[in-house]
């Protein structure tokens, strides 16, 4: 019984992660419609930058944590900038396209730079050990859970009390209209990929704080990819949540059969979900006249 806690618990924090990234994925689709397939390597990227910053002038664990998201954010907005929005009007495979080749560059750009060696993400205090009801848990994974927490309550706060967040799901329910209404369409989008990366970054940091950085961080976009479709890529919180499905049952395929069915557990999941509800288990159903 200890060993299923103990597989759940820390599937739970590994699945955090896979939310953080998830909930990436959704926001920039409910702005954009697109799916962004560099975000696991913006979140490499924003790992690594961080990493050397930190490593430079000794920052501690909440600075760290701060200069991820701002890092993220940064990168974010660049890509907005220089690479999306001279796509806007271009058909949706384009821009999915688009973002393909951006990974490909991202990866290659940190390896050139940094290479293709693991390096030890040393933040004080991230190892120590917490012992909960006879479970011990670094602190860094509690900060993780801690951190998806923070994210979800903000983003369900931001989505339904800010002026800003109706904005933005104003421009999700309908893109034309919002603009009609005076919304800046394009304010939106920028915002949608700054705090996406945020995310991202964040994630991809804390991933290297617990497992160390290595070039394979950029894999961390492939496994929250089930949970944004399992949660439903238009919901930003439901992605969220569903990265904690996606972590724990990963963790329990992997502690009772062999580790090659971990690799495709989330998959097998959304295949079976998605035969129930095509739109994911917190996605709202359209219906489209034909």
């Amino acid at each position: 019984m200890n060993y299923f806690i103990e597989l759940v618990v820390s599937g739970l924090a590994v699945g955090a992660m896979y939310g953080l990234v998830a909930m990436s994925f959704a926001i920039i689709y409910k702005a954009t419609g697109v799916v962004n397939f560099a975000q696991g390597e913006m979140g490499m990227l924003s790992a690594y930058t961080t990493w050397s910053l930190a490593t430079t002038f000794g920052t501690g664990g909440l600075l760290t944590v701060f200069l991820a998201v701002i890092i993220g954010a940064v990168l974010g907005l660049l890509c907005e900038r220089l690479i999306m929005r001279p796509m806007l009007g271009e058909p949706v495979l384009s821009v999915v396209l688009v973002t393909v080749g951006l990974a490909v560059v991202l990866r290659s750009i940190v390896t050139i730079i940094w290479g293709a060696s693991p390096h030890k993400f040393e933040v004080a205090g991230a190892d120590t050990i917490i012992d909960l009801g006879g479970l011990g848990l670094r602190v860094s994974q509690l900060g993780v859970l801690a951190a998806l927490l923070l994210a979800v309550l903000g983003f369900w706060f931001f989505l339904r009390h800010s002026r800003f967040g109706v904005a933005m799901r104003a421009v999700a329910a309908d893109e034309k209209t919002a603009r009609l209404m005076g919304v800046s369409t394009a304010r939106v989008q920028a915002v949608a990929w700054a705090s996406s990366s945020a995310l991202a970054g964040l994630a991809g940091a804390l991933f290297a704080v617990i497992y160390g950085l290595t070039p394979t961080i950029f894999e961390l976009g492939l496994k929250a990819f089930p949970a944004t479709v399992l949660g439903g890529f238009d919901s930003i919180l439901g992605s969220g949540l569903s990265g904690l499905i996606i972590g724990v049952l990963e963790n329990l395929v992997g502690g009772y059969l062999p580790s090659t069915f971990k690799e495709i557990a989330g998959f097998v999941l959304i295949l079976v979900v998605l035969m129930v509800r095509p739109f994911g288990l917190f996605g709202e159903k359209r219906i489209e006249r034909v």
